[in-house]
């Protein structure tokens, strides 16, 4: 079993520094920002011959009776009830605070194993600080700079190497269930701020796994969370709403964008959330230019139904109709995160979605369909010559990538492409996933090359070249007097002829 290693603290204490260094990764966000780490964040570390599962969590400050810091209260906990080991974050250079004495006192009850780390201890008095949390009750601190790696290797070495025999021993540790690697399908679920995507996630893994509030950016990082259902694997990724870039002017808000951007690239299939009750909206179609730029599979969920007027729906309706032509391959669902109806059925469209953009497609199949619509639609004429497409094959999966050869193909314009698209789409039943067609001219091979110098010619070619030339001027000199002589012969003939006459 591999153990469980929970980094507990007050906010800004270095937590998600330490969780970067401990799994040599940079998956938690770091930046000079008070509560800016909200969910649980699970990463896998090794130290030898031992591995361990390190989760990062909010910083708890205790006044969590209300507001955000309630439910990121309510995750850290969570993190202290799965853990093997807690690693106590404090601040060297704030000093002890009534926040980890807070923190020190719920520990003791919970009688877990806990390691005391004093973080940002460059330019203090080791001694000093020693002294000022010994009064917490977990002894010495273990000194480091987690933005450095200060200290670092010797609180591993020293400190949780110490505690290994006895967690790997223990029966309590649950690191395999709680981290898994992603596997199955990766589903992303992205959107604005505030359209119920860390609801949503919540809904389809069943549990309050991400930090849920009533208040635009609650979500900062990508969170991959593998799970399975009906013994399927899946992994769903949480991720931070994105809004119009001139509305973005915090650095954080940006590294947010910049890992939901990653995010979609990294899924299999994207949910698309739409906010019911505002409808659709120029951030939504940017979003969706996102996706189909990334060329993943799409799924659009339009959330918060329930609580839409009859009138708003319509309108919603018309104007997804109207606005979302382009994508008609995407299904579309009305759904409520909240109260969970209509969110069983978007894994119906989510497997569509995968297995069209994964979907093994037969050359032959390919140019029939091929065929039949340039039977029906012919390419345009360029410069007097019709473009002629001669054969497909695949070239890619999600999306799928249909490469066609044929001469001129540069000249095809995108109508005529679109067109291609549509009748593949429909003749291959592909649902939820954009196809790409890429074109590829037969080049003349000699085109463009200039004639190369001639190359020097050994003595012995220079030789056989001339007693060829020889030759042919011999040929030829003897053609010459075989004329001379016929021509001579018939003068000669004509003349005695004449004097016989």
């Amino acid at each position: 079993m591999i153990p469980v290693i929970a980094l507990v603290g007050r906010p800004n204490v270095g937590k998600s520094t330490l969780f970067n260094r401990l799994t040599r990764t940079r998956d938690a966000i770091v930046a000079e920002f008070a509560g800016l780490t909200r969910d649980r964040q699970y990463g896998k570390g090794a130290m030898g011959d031992f591995s361990y599962i390190v989760v990062d969590t909010g910083g708890i400050t205790g006044d969590d009776v209300d507001g955000i810091e309630e439910p990121m209260a309510d995750q850290a906990h969570q993190a202290i009830g799965e853990a093997d080991l807690v690693l106590f974050l404090v601040d060297a250079k704030g000093g002890r605070t009534s926040a980890d004495e807070d923190i020190a006192k719920t520990l003791r009850i919970d009688e877990r194993p806990v390691m005391l780390i004093a973080n940002k201890i460059d330019g203090q008095n080791p001694d000093y600080v020693s002294g000022e949390f010994a009064n917490l009750g977990f002894g010495d601190p273990f000194m480091i700079s987690a933005s450095n790696g200060h200290g670092v290797r010797g609180m591993v070495d020293e400190g949780i190497a110490t505690h290994m025999p006895q967690l790997y021993n223990g029966e309590v540790n649950r690191g395999e269930e709680l981290f898994n690697e992603a596997t199955g399908i990766k589903i992303a679920v992205i959107g604005r701020p505030n359209v119920g995507k860390s609801t949503l996630v919540n809904r389809m893994l069943g549990e309050e796994r991400v930090v849920v509030f009533d208040e635009a950016g609650t979500t900062r990082d990508s969170i991959y969370i593998p799970y399975e259902r009906n013994g399927k694997n899946y992994t769903i990724i949480d991720t931070a709403g994105v809004r119009r870039r001139g509305k973005v002017h915090q650095k954080v808000e940006k590294f947010s964008i910049i890992k939901t951007l990653a995010a979609i690239d990294d899924a299999h299939v994207v949910i698309l959330m739409v906010d019911g009750s505002e409808g659709l909206v120029d951030q939504d179609l940017h979003l969706l230019g996102h996706v189909l730029e990334a060329g993943r599979a799409l799924v659009i969920a339009v959330n918060k139904w329930d609580g839409t007027s009859t009138m708003q729906k319509d309108k919603v309706r018309a104007e997804l109709d109207r606005r979302l032509t382009f994508i008609d391959f995407a299904e579309t669902h009305f759904i409520s995160a909240l109260h969970g109806s209509g969110v069983g059925k978007l894994y119906g469209s989510i497997h569509q979605a995968h297995e069209s953009a994964t979907r093994k497609l037969k050359t032959s199949v390919l140019n029939e369909v091929l065929e039949k619509a340039l039977q029906e639609h012919q390419p345009p004429m360029v410069n007097g010559r019709r473009v002629k497409l001669r054969y497909v094959h695949i070239g890619g999966h999600n999306p799928p990538i249909l490469v066609i050869h044929g001469n001129q193909t540069s000249s095809i314009p995108n109508s005529y492409r679109r067109f291609l698209e549509h009748r593949f789409m429909r003749a291959l039943k592909l649902k939820g996933t954009p196809v790409r067609i890429q074109f590829k001219s037969s080049e003349n091979p000699f085109d463009g090359k200039k004639t190369s110098k001639k190359e020097k010619l050994t003595k012995g070619q220079i030789g056989a070249k001339q007693r060829k030339i020889n030759h042919l001027s011999n040929e030829k000199k003897k053609e010459q007097r075989g004329q001379d002589k016929k021509a001579k012969n018939v003068q000669k003939d004509r003349k005695n002829s004449k004097n016989r006459r």
